[in-house]
């Protein structure tokens, strides 16, 4: 683990030589160029963390062949070009940090075969492409806890289907061009804590049954096109859901 240090220069490739490494922690440097294709070499690698570097280019396929990788950040560099579906062939993967890049293009609806992922955040790209897209894969996400893909250029609207990524706990949808009617079935995430809808083309009424739903506590609605109902509270227009009475 080597970081915070101000490192400067490509990618140390000389560390793909070490074959039984299990860690890689080279975040908060100033790394440039790509990530080497010699990456896949480490297949013993359970943590690769290389957030807040200058690393730029397209992720190599490669990245695919850390079979027992269970933590990858690439947050915070300048990677561009398309998320690589080989992603979708690291069976143990829980956390996904992607964003803060320059991504474009369409999230891999092969993620969704992931069967640990609890985490994914590719938040601040340039993504297209709708949710529908995404979560066309029967049985999806078993296990996703927190999705962030705010900032983006995301269309269409949320489908009722998103309601059977059922261990959802944070939604955010925030800054996007999403439109369309919030579905009712939304509300029937059981856990779901935290919607960040706030900054689409959204219309219609939010459905009532958010208002008596037992784990919400944030509902971010600002900036769309919805019909009077709801007056949304607070500096930032949030409705606190964890007090209800007023709505009553």
């Amino acid at each position: 683990e080597v970081y915070a240090v101000s490192i400067v220069g490509p990618f140390p490739i000389a560390v793909t030589n070490l074959l039984d490494l299990t860690r890689l922690d080279l975040h908060n440097n100033k790394l440039t160029g790509p990530i080497p294709p010699q990456i896949g070499r480490l297949r013993r690698l359970r943590m690769l963390n290389l957030r807040w570097n200058k690393l730029q280019d397209v992720l190599p396929p490669e990245i695919g062949e850390l079979k027992k990788l269970t933590y990858l950040s690439l947050s915070f560099n300048n990677f561009k070009g398309e998320i690589p579906k080989e992603l979708a062939n690291l069976p143990e993967l829980r956390y996904l940090y992607l964003q803060e890049n320059r991504f474009t293009g369409r999230i891999p609806p092969e993620l969704g075969t992931l069967q640990n992922l609890r985490h994914m955040d590719v938040g601040n790209n340039h993504l297209v492409g709708t949710i529908r897209e995404l979560i066309r894969i029967e049985g999806c996400f078993p296990v996703l806890r927190n999705l962030y893909l705010n900032n983006n250029y995301l269309t269409g609207g949320v489908p009722a289907q998103l309601a059977n990524v059922t261990n959802l706990e944070i939604l955010y949808l925030s800054y996007n061009k999403m439109s369309g009617v919030i579905p009712t079935a939304l509300a029937d995430i059981p856990k779901l804590t935290y919607l960040y809808l706030d900054h689409n083309q959204f219309s219609g009424r939010i459905p009532n049954a958010f208002y008596k739903h037992p784990f919400l506590k944030e509902l971010y609605i600002e900036g769309n096109g919805f019909r009077p109902g709801v007056d949304p509270i607070g500096a930032h227009k949030v409705l606190e859901l964890s007090d209800t009475d007023f709505l009553v």
